[in-house]
């Protein structure tokens, strides 16, 4: 229920002063590993639900992550190097094995209220997140995977009052990570209050660019075990583009196990998108926690309305995809 953060932020909640006030560096990440099955199709046909990550069958690995903090009493830097298939995903980068940067920022605390921060940070469009760690599913979903992962620029931070925050970014477009060739950039903003956010982003749209999305990031404690997480999106791209939403139901059963489900409606618009095809994911997940190890036994099943993308137990074509994951995620 906390995953309402972006990455950047989540790990700068790690880095603290030590008693006598003196910068503070301190190292974090995670390692994850999975293993997957499809219910409803063989494993040996590459077929995959689509969506960002997590997409092999049989044992894998996700991706291992080390993230250096060094915090000064007003200005600091974070450094967050990744490798394994979901890093490479994550930063558009097909080599698996090389360290790849995936975040390295520094920042500036201007006043109390008012932190600038520049260089390249993950994305705070959306729900989930890159970090395994920091989700509560393990696969991903259409929403996040539509959207841009990370961005490069220059971003500032105003908390106006107890309740509300502002950001406002001004970086290169869509997921160009390091240099911006076409003289383009894009606008961010996110509005937040309570735990609440909305979140504006605007490109050009231009050499494959992500045009205006408005995004609506969320959630409610139901009850002291009872969280209701919620994400929805509109995007337009020159008159094309997807919307969705999804709910992020969870149930903590104890203080080690809870119960989740991810219920996603998403879609296509426009003229380049014809048939307007749009899909229901389902995704249940528990998640069992051992000191910093956690454990996720997952079921998903997507569904298309017009698309036949994956295959059958016959290997004919079909519009839904069953499959089952057990993932293994630890945390330092």
């Amino acid at each position: 229920m906390k995953k309402l953060i972006t990455l950047s932020m989540l790990f700068m909640a790690g880095v603290v002063f030590a008693q006598d006030g003196s910068p503070k560096f301190t190292l974090s990440g995670s390692v994850d590993a999975y293993y997957q099955t499809y219910l409803s199709a063989p494993d040996n046909v590459g077929t995959s639900f689509g969506t960002a990550f997590a997409g092999q069958s049989g044992f894998a690995l996700g991706m291992g992550n080390i993230i250096a903090s060094y915090e000064g009493e007003t200005v600091g830097a974070v450094l967050d190097l990744v490798t394994g298939p979901r890093g490479a995903g994550a930063t558009f980068n097909s080599d698996i094995v090389d360290g790849i940067v995936n975040q390295a920022y520094v920042y500036w605390n201007v006043s109390e209220g008012t932190t600038l921060t520049f260089g390249r940070w993950n994305t705070f469009l959306g729900y989930e997140v890159i970090a395994p760690a920091a989700n509560f599913n393990y696969s991903c979903s259409y929403l996040f995977s539509s959207g841009p992962f990370s961005h490069m620029g220059l971003k500032a931070d105003f908390a106006l009052s107890d309740e509300w925050s502002l950001m406002l970014a001004v970086t290169n477009p869509w997921d160009v990570n390091d240099t911006s060739m076409t003289g383009e950039y894009a606008l961010g903003a996110q509005l937040g209050y309570s735990g609440q956010f909305l979140n504006l982003y605007y490109d050009s749209g231009n050499n494959d660019g992500l045009g205006f999305e408005i995004d609506y990031t969320g959630g409610f404690d139901l009850s002291d075990s009872f969280f209701l997480g919620i994400n929805a999106a509109y995007n337009d791209n020159d008159g094309s583009g997807f919307y969705g939403a999804a709910l992020y139901p969870q149930l903590a059963t104890s203080d080690s196990f809870s119960l989740g489900l991810r219920g996603e409606y998403f879609g296509y618009h426009g003229d380049a998108n014809p048939a307007e095809e749009s899909v229901l994911g389902l995704t249940l997940t528990g998640s069992y926690s051992i000191e910093n190890l956690i454990i996720k036994p997952e079921i998903r099943l997507d569904s298309w309305s017009d698309s036949m993308p994956y295959v059958d137990s016959d290997g004919m074509a079909s519009d839904n995809l069953a499959a089952f994951t057990l993932a293994a995620i630890y945390s330092f």
